[in-house]
């Protein structure tokens, strides 16, 4: 994450101060100092742009905190902080640049506020607003620069204190005040030193200009992001689209039905309304109940809606209705839903307890009842693969696909009944990820974590098993002065010969980790995705 990238204008307008800059050095002509003032205005008009641009910004967080103060009232307080203290910052680089042509031109205070850079006189006097910006000794500066200096500091450290702390790391505020190279002097420089000694009225009102459009870019990049961290849920979908997850379609008469009615992608703290009952989808931009209403059955929290009913007959039961979302213009949309669940007496249960399938070469567990029957009097068998445990807890093993097959019967008043045959499919374990210094697939990486580095892991991810893959050999690939050196290592460790390669790696460089062979739990052995690295720094 770093600040807003700059308009075509603001670059164009930075590349005419640099250039202006260095000519001013080798000559000050009537040209350039009229090209300062021609850029002077050009800076301020991006000025008012930007400042439209972050009023839009901030009527934005107007809108958000009327419709979610809960949401919405920490990140428009940061911005609010963002505001006055840009506000404040620009107001005194105001006063100095009226300062600065006060002193210059002999004026009064209110005319000097008011008064045009191209209406200045002196637009080529170098002492007074070196006196003003430097002091009376360039070697120990004494005047304001130093103190915008510290004003400019004071506000960046302000706007990384709007960041959680692990972003602030990664966020560019931009607005340099370090040391930079001076031609003329062929020596580094003070950022005081280097912006304001020596230079015009024209130059150093410009120059006052730019920083005030570096601070408005800088406000309406943090104002922006800290929108959209209130913005993130917020109708930024491709669809949004209703959904019923229920516990289940098929229940037994006189047991409890209960579904989830709710919209995807739904705001916490502000919650839907679910209104039952027939709908009419004629107008499908605005979907509404026909008949009778039922707004009340269904009780809403944290934007989901429970649903619960108690079957009294076999057979499908259908239900439908309406959601109702709160947009952020505080108007509602409706969104049409329709489910149907199944009404059945007693049949047998077969559940695996982790997913709906089952993996080779790992022990699956299964649940497998009979709503009404003893588990000891369950027979469950299975074709395809084998099936051990007992009392309702079997452990399913399964070496092939694609599918196998359970078969349920039980021991009803003596009489052994087939209750239903079950199958389900049958997948190989996925591939474990492999991570290098805590790392995987394409990331970056800087030395001091690179040459601490061990070896490499096997890590199985969003996988329920609880399963071990061994590392048993993979290449460490890099590019050493201009060639390319693979070193295979046997084992998940580095070798020497890797570690020394390693220590060798630059800034910029990359670190290749391929052909990572592991072996599962089966015995198998498999070769898996590699990682590539950045090293920056």
């Amino acid at each position: 994450m770093a600040g807003g990238k700059e308009t075509p204008r603001q670059k164009m307008i930075g590349m005419m101060y640099l250039v202006l800059t260095a000519l001013l050095a080798l000559n000050v002509s009537k040209e350039i100092i009229n090209a300062f003032v021609v850029m002077n205005n050009g800076l301020e008009n991006t000025i008012n742009a930007s400042q439209a641009k972050n009023g839009i910004l901030y009527s934005a967080f107007q809108n958000a905190l009327a419709n979610d103060e809960k949401k919405t009232k920490k990140w428009f307080e940061r911005a609010q902080l963002v505001k006055l203290e840009a506000d404040k910052l620009i107001k005194y680089i105001d006063e100095l640049k009226s300062e600065v042509k006060q002193v210059s031109e002999g004026l009064d205070k209110n005319v000097a506020d008011t008064f045009r850079l191209q209406n200045i006189s002196k637009l080529d006097d170098y002492d007074s607003p070196t006196l003003v910006m430097i002091g009376s000794d360039p070697s120990n500066v004494t005047g304001k620069a130093k103190e915008l200096k510290e004003k400019i500091e004071k506000f960046k450290t302000m706007l990384l204190g709007q960041l959680d702390p692990e972003e602030r790391k990664n966020y560019n505020v931009g607005m340099y005040t370090g040391e930079s190279y001076n031609t003329s002097e062929e020596k580094m420089v003070s950022w005081e030193w280097y912006n304001f000694y020596h230079l015009p009225v024209a130059a150093t009102v410009a120059n006052l200009t730019k920083i005030q459009n570096d601070v408005r870019n800088a406000e309406g990049d943090m104002v922006n992001y800290l929108l959209k961290k209130v913005t993130a849920a917020d109708f930024k979908f491709d669809t949004l689209a209703a959904r019923v997850v229920s516990n289940s379609n098929y229940v037994l008469t006189g047991s409890e039905y209960r579904a989830e009615i709710f919209v995807a992608a739904f705001s916490s703290t502000s919650n839907p309304q679910v209104w039952l009952g027939e709908v009419d989808t004629t107008d499908m931009k605005n979907p509404k109940i026909k008949g009778p209403v039922d707004s009340t059955s269904v009780k809403v929290d944290r934007g989901v809606g429970i649903y619960s009913v108690t079957p009294s007959s076999e057979g499908e039961q259908k239900y439908g209705g309406i959601i109702r979302v709160k947009a952020p213009d505080n108007s509602w949309v409706a969104y049409p839903f329709k489910s149907a669940f199944m009404a059945a007496r007693p049949a047998a249960v077969v559940s695996p307890t982790k997913m709906n399938v089952f993996y080779i070469g790992v022990d699956n567990p299964v649940e497998i009842s009979v709503p009404g029957v003893p588990a000891d009097k369950i027979k469950p068998s299975m074709a395809g693969g084998t099936l051990s445990g007992g009392k309702g807890k079997y452990t399913v093993k399964v070496s092939k696909g694609p599918e196998v097959t359970i078969n349920v019967s039980a021991d009803l008043n003596g009489k052994n009944t087939s209750m239903g045959t079950f199958k389900f499919r049958v997948k190989p374990v996925p591939d474990p990820v492999a991570y290098f210094a805590g790392k995987k697939a394409t990331d970056v990486i800087n030395k001091s974590q690179l040459l601490a580095a061990q070896g490499v892991i096997a890590n199985m991810e969003n996988f329920d098993f609880d399963l071990k893959f061994q590392v048993i050999s993979f290449d460490l690939s890099m590019t050493i002065n201009g060639a390319e050196v693979t070193v295979k290592s046997a084992g998940n460790a580095l070798s020497a010969e890797q570690k020394t390669y390693l220590s060798k790696a630059k800034t910029g460089g990359k670190v290749y980790i391929e052909n990572v062979k592991v072996k599962g739990p089966d015995g198998s052995i498999r070769t898996i995705g590699g990682i590539s690295l950045k090293i920056i720094g």
